[in-house]
């Protein structure tokens, strides 16, 4: 399978874009950024579709991904990004509830970790998981990044602290 890769600029500064076969498997901030590989290939069909949804995104004209995904990770990881990505934009969930809606009420630690280990950011939607209290909890790049992304969705500034 053929692994690309591809820049991508944003108000984020620069992301960086891995596809494998037909499917995207990981958007890395460029705090994250890596090295391609000698053997990837750059750009493509698929990673062009990624970069013109994410354009779309940052300007506002589009509030939803139409990408084939293919994150990595485990049974429950993958569960609970799914349940990331079925938060509407503008809104958010709290680690409790996002642990409620995959079956382990009490296991919002383990859901936090998940959320955390989401290598597709943004497409899949982690930063729109809040602490219990409304407040910006962990995100991989950086709370700033978080806000921003917040506040790019709600169209105000984020109210809690």
């Amino acid at each position: 399978m053929t692994t690309r890769y591809a820049r991508c600029e944003s108000p984020l500064g620069d992301l960086f874009l891995i596809a494998e076969g037909e499917h995207l498997v990981e958007l890395l901030f460029e705090s994250d950024a890596l090295e391609p590989e000698p053997e990837w290939r750059e750009g493509g069909r698929l990673l062009s579709r990624v970069q013109r949804q994410l354009a779309a995104y940052f300007t506002g004209r589009r509030r939803t991904f139409e990408l084939p995904l293919a994150p990595s990770g485990t049974a429950f990881q993958r569960q609970v990004w799914r349940q990331l990505e079925r938060i509407p934009y503008g809104a958010t969930r709290t680690y409790a509830q996002l642990a409620k809606r995959v079956g382990k009420p009490t296991a919002f630690r383990a859901v936090g970790a998940a959320n955390g280990r989401n290598p597709i950011p943004i497409v899949i939607p982690c930063h729109r998981v809040v602490g219990s209290d409304g407040t910006l909890t962990g995100f991989g790049g950086g709370l700033g990044l978080k806000r921003f992304l917040l506040e790019h969705e709600s169209g105000v500034p984020w109210a809690h602290a």
